[in-house]
């Protein structure tokens, strides 16, 4: 089924502790290793994560429970999104990091709300919006320390 690869993230979330997070920072070291040299390509691929992730989520819960932990695509896109347009210092990307995770597990609001959309809607949106906190966090941080 290779929409639980897709979900899974290729098997990261099977790791046995904190899956979420395993799958949170596999993304920050790809974007730190690989980064986009083009905005635009950056902004589609991450388009693309979601919807790719809105599927593949939907169709893990099939066989599975709603919103299974082993389903990363979701931490995976966020951080993505969290990082997005964000300059590639060691210190920005794991405050970023760090800030993903404690928003995307405390989940203020909308984002509770998000989450309790049906199928992979509720998966992918809710880690979308901390992405979109985080990101804008880190904006202002920089815009504090010009």
């Amino acid at each position: 089924m290779f929409s639980k690869w897709i979900a899974t993230l290729f098997g990261v979330g099977y790791f046995p502790v904190a899956p979420g997070t395993a799958g949170s920072l596999v993304a920050a070291v790809m974007l730190w290793l690989f980064p986009f040299a083009s905005v635009r390509t950056f902004f589609l691929v991450l388009l693309l994560l979601f919807f790719i992730g809105v599927f593949s989520a939907t169709e893990f819960e099939k066989w599975s429970c709603t919103d299974d932990r082993r389903i990363v695509i979701d931490e995976f896109t966020g951080m993505g999104i969290a990082l997005f347009l964000i300059p590639p210092k060691v210190w920005l990307f794991g405050a970023g990091f760090l800030l993903f995770r404690v928003l995307d597990i405390v989940k203020p609001f909308p984002l509770k709300r998000l989450e309790r959309l049906p199928r992979g809607w509720g998966v992918m949106l809710d880690d979308v919006g901390a992405g979109i906190y985080t990101n804008l966090i880190l904006w202002l941080i920089l815009l504090i320390l010009g």
